[in-house]
């Protein structure tokens, strides 16, 4: 119901105003806070000295201070233009008071009584929100379960301070609400739907951190939304970990770029974001030439001769068993093998004196040590033989002395005093002296000189060993087409997306890691484009059991070495021990669009997925239509882009199924004076607007309006990769879909009219 019309607006639009004064009161209290501790941190920096152990306890405690005290200014000046967005009226059960409970972004609390004003839409009692429905409801906090009534939900439109709309509701799911904010045109960036979150999701966001979660999501659910979500409510409740706990891993840097506004959005700084390929050099410890991915599945899209078809499937292959665990057992097998033969085949000795033989070192090394990597092994075997030097060095030089003296009585009872016997005797003690000297020398280098022999080749080094030696490699597989492979690309100086995690296992068994992660939960998100082997080695990197991997296996453009099952990854990464669910529903876009893009996603038999359920918001219908040449489909995408403009709608993509076909519908429109920017993988930011983009790239993204440029019969063709890069491309429209072919359409699409 519109604000003007609501029977209680005057009464909401009092307290609104009421909160806004208070938070503006509140935001000058903080602000003058805030500046009396800068100067003192100002102060203490330049004045600091070292040696006052007092001064440095107060740097640190008001550098601590100030970062607060500007994370709060930052939620207050957000909260200012928007304070909260819903209420939720309940009653305990044996009280007899009704609390009226703000839900927004941040807590707020009245200085003079403690009274909450907001509450922040992390808490415990806001689920009463996102999953309580009016009547009989309840909520768990520390203290248990808080039974009680909802008599009310509401939900405000307010924007730069100003009250526009009020909606009383039961449910959030396909309310106006939520049909509005649907509505709207997208821009360049995700946004946070912390006012909309849905009943599934917000199971998702509010799971057990600390049991590993897999959510299959449909095309549209808002995976990714989720889990920025579910990190800003896990730092919430979990007050011992800070936002360098949680690791986000994403497709590409172009992705991070578009979901960079999310969690600031929501008071969240400095989670560590970064792609799989970024992590692997900062584990591995050297910059990597690689072969970029999407450069691969390009390969695979274009429309290429028999011959390259024939090649092409042969690298999927090679792909497909460089990723799975088989492999992981095949570099295992390999370190164990250097493993045995690590120890160089010499005892531990100081002049003829054997300190540690060969057996007992390799004992420790195999044995003793054998769960760290090889160079802590050798570290803790180094620490062994200095222990053993200082136990047995004093032992060693009285051994001498003794034996020495023996042989000086021998000499002394056997030779009367003569020259010949004080020569005797000089050259023993000479010699006697010499000894002891080169074992008091020798005891401070020999350590050194032992751990020298030990060659730690780079992770690298190994495996190129491993591929390079024909009949090393031969030992653990007799499939030849991936080592030939292989050689070829490393020969060039490069490696492959799937050569990350034999290496990132290697660096781990060899060297162990350069720094301690202090990563507490890693999310994935389009999990179903990361092999096994990844996954079991960030697990074994990390030595954490805390994932919340989110995918959609109807998007599997990389399934030769992505997740076909997730009750695979379930049972072989984390022992069936994990939690799996499900985000059917669909908000991205309108039924019409939804229906049409579930008519091409099943053509794929056993998908292990179910199909996206669209929310009910309705638009116009698919438009599919046959033009004669690429010159006829650029002519009428300049009416598309003009009529989708005059709707203001913010963004429109282009999506060719190739690059080159990209590059050849940006030249023709061109001509038509048509300014539109190319995305060709390589970005790093995303800046919106009109784009023009190859289908396996568009992934992960969302726009108001998507023109898919040529969806012909002989552009997709009746396979999974090609069916589900058409169900990728239809399924990022928000409210117009528009699907040319030159000529005759796909079969995909032949019951689309």
């Amino acid at each position: 119901m519109p604000a003007c019309n609501h029977p209680h607006y005057s009464k909401e639009l009092k307290k609104l105003n009421f909160i806004l004064e208070y938070l503006e009161e509140y935001n000058k209290r903080i602000d003058i806070q805030k500046r009396k501790v800068d100067k003192e941190v100002d102060y203490g920096t330049r004045h600091y000295n070292s040696d006052n152990a007092e001064q440095f306890n107060s740097l640190i405690i008001n550098s601590t201070l100030q970062e607060s005290l500007q994370h709060k200014l930052k939620s207050v000046e957000k909260s200012l233009s928007k304070p909260y967005f819903a209420r939720v009226d309940f009653k305990e059960k044996l009280s007899n008071k009704i609390d009226n409970i703000y839900i927004g972004k941040m807590s707020l609390l009245k200085d003079e009584d403690n009274e909450i004003l907001i509450t922040d839409w992390r808490a415990p009692i806001a689920n009463l929100y996102y999953e309580g429905r009016i009547g009989k409801a309840s909520y768990l906090c520390p203290e248990g379960e808080i039974k009680g009534d909802i008599a009310l939900k509401r939900q405000y439109v307010i924007e730069n301070s100003i009250l526009s709309e009020i909606y009383d509701i039961d449910i959030t799911t396909n309310d106006e609400f939520l049909q509005a904010s649907l509505g709207a045109s997208k821009d360049s960036r995700l946004k946070d739907i912390v006012s909309t979150i849905q009943a599934e999701q917000n199971k998702v966001i509010r799971a057990d951190m600390w049991k590993p979660l897999i959510v299959q999501g449909a095309a549209g659910g808002g995976k990714t939304t989720i889990a920025l979500h579910r990190i800003a409510y896990l730092l919430y409740n979990h007050e011992s970990l800070s936002p360098k706990n949680f690791m986000i891993i994403a497709p590409n840097k172009f992705f991070l770029s578009y979901i960079s506004e999310v969690l600031p959005d929501l008071g969240v700084e400095n989670v560590l974001q970064s792609t799989f390929e970024d992590l692997a050099e900062n584990v591995i410890g050297k910059k990597l030439k690689l072969l970029p991915s999407h450069e691969k599945l390009a390969n695979f899209v274009e429309n290429s001769s028999e011959k390259e078809k024939i090649i092409n499937e042969e690298i999927k292959a090679i792909s497909n068993f460089k990723s799975s665990l088989k492999f992981a057992d095949i570099i295992k097998k390999y370190i164990r093998d250097i493993e045995t033969s690590f120890i160089p085949h010499c005892d531990f000795k100081i002049g003829s004196f054997c300190l540690l033989s060969y057996e007992e070192i390799n004992k420790l090394f195999l044995r003793d040590y054998n769960h760290l990597p090889f160079m802590k092994r050798i570290a803790e075997i180094k620490k062994h033989m200095i222990n053993c030097i200082k136990l047995k060095k004093d032992s060693i030089l009285d051994e001498i002395n003794y034996d020495y003296d023996h042989k000086l009585y021998l000499i002394k009872s056997k030779l009367e005093d003569s020259p010949k016997r004080r020569e005797a005797i000089i050259k023993l003690l000479d010699k006697r002296d010499k000894l002891l000297e080169e074992i008091k020398k020798s005891s401070k280098t020999i350590v050194n000189d032992y751990i020298k022999k030990i060659n730690i080749p780079s992770p690298l080094e190994c495996y190129k060993n491993l591929i390079y030696e024909e009949n090393i490699y031969s030992k653990y597989s007799n499939y030849k087409e991936l080592r030939s492979y292989t050689l070829k690309v490393l020969e060039k100086d490069y490696l492959d997306l799937e050569d990350l995690a034999p290496l990132m296992y290697l660096k781990y068994e060899l060297l162990g890691l350069d720094e301690k992660f202090t990563v507490k939960h890693i999310l994935i998100d389009e999990a179903q484009d990361f092999s096994l082997f990844q996954l079991f080695v960030l697990k074994k990197i990390i030595n954490i059991q805390c994932f919340t991997i989110l995918g959609d296996l109807c998007q599997g453009i990389h399934s030769y070495r992505g997740i076909k099952d997730w009750n695979e990854l379930n049972r072989v990464i984390f022992n069936g021990e994990s939690d799996f669910m499900t985000l059917e529903q669909s908000y991205r876009t309108t039924v019409e669009i939804m229906d049409a893009a579930n008519t091409v996603i099943k053509n794929i038999d056993n998908l292990n997925a179910p199909l996206a359920k669209p929310v009910i918001r309705h638009g116009e219908p698919v438009i599919v239509e046959q033009k004669d040449s690429i010159k006829a489909v650029a002519e009428d995408i300049v009416e598309k882009i003009e009529a989708s403009q005059k709707e203001n709608f913010k963004s429109i993509a282009i999506i060719c199924k190739t690059l080159k076909e990209s590059k050849a519908l940006k030249a023709e429109l061109l001509k038509l004076n048509q300014k539109v920017s190319m995305i060709s993988g390589n970005e790093k930011e995303y800046s919106g607007g009109m784009v023009i983009i190859p289908s396996y790239l568009v992934k992960g993204l969302e726009f108001d309006v998507v023109i898919i440029a040529n969806a012909s019969d002989n552009m997709y063709k009746s396979n999974e990769l090609d069916t589900k890069l058409l169900y990728i491309a239809m399924t990022r429209a928000l409210h117009r879909l528009y699907i040319y072919s030159i000529e005759k359409k796909s079969s995909l699409l032949s019951d689309i009219k």
